[in-house]
């Protein structure tokens, strides 16, 4: 047995070790990962599956029928106070986010896949990402030079920015 199979194996077993997450582009800046626990399902959709809503807050982007249900969507990044999306795209990247009984689509630029990490891996925010992101944040991954928003589906979910109408 060679070095390089040990080594191999070994990268191997602390990858399956972890809590798993999606992996998504927030916009051209800023990675995010949301935990597997609080996604029901990452898809495209074509921007005319949601249908906008008058009177709403800027964020609120309409109403998309998933699975027969009707559920919000929202421009995650503006509703972070990020650059929001570029809203001539053809299609959404949506992930569907459930906090008890409540569904919600996030609306992001990329979703780039799964990735795993041990929760020592998450650090405190602070210091690290504005302030204003902290609220819906459970800590931030530091990856060489990147660094991933971990969020949090539930302060998302229950943002007052949602319900200011």
């Amino acid at each position: 047995m060679n070095t390089a199979n040990i080594n191999l194996a070994r990268d191997t077993d602390v990858n399956n070790s972890g809590d798993g997450y999606l992996k998504f582009k927030l916009n051209s800046q800023t990675m995010a990962v949301l935990s597997m626990k609080s996604t029901q399902e990452a898809m495209v959709i074509p921007v005319e599956a949601v249908t906008a809503m008058p009177n709403m807050p800027p964020c609120i982007l309409g109403l998309m029928n998933w699975r027969s249900r009707i559920i919000w969507t929202i421009d995650l990044p503006r509703m972070l106070n990020l650059e929001p999306l570029d809203l001539r795209f053809r299609q959404y990247s949506v992930i569907i986010v459930r906090y008890e009984s409540f569904l919600l689509g996030l609306i992001v630029q990329e979703i780039q896949g799964t990735a795993k990490f041990i929760p020592e891996e998450i650090r405190s925010p602070l210091g690290q990402v504005t302030a204003s992101l902290v609220p819906y944040l459970r800590g931030c991954i530091v990856q060489q030079k990147d660094i991933w928003l971990v969020l949090d589906a539930q302060a998302i979910v229950q943002s007052s920015i949602l319900y200011e109408n």
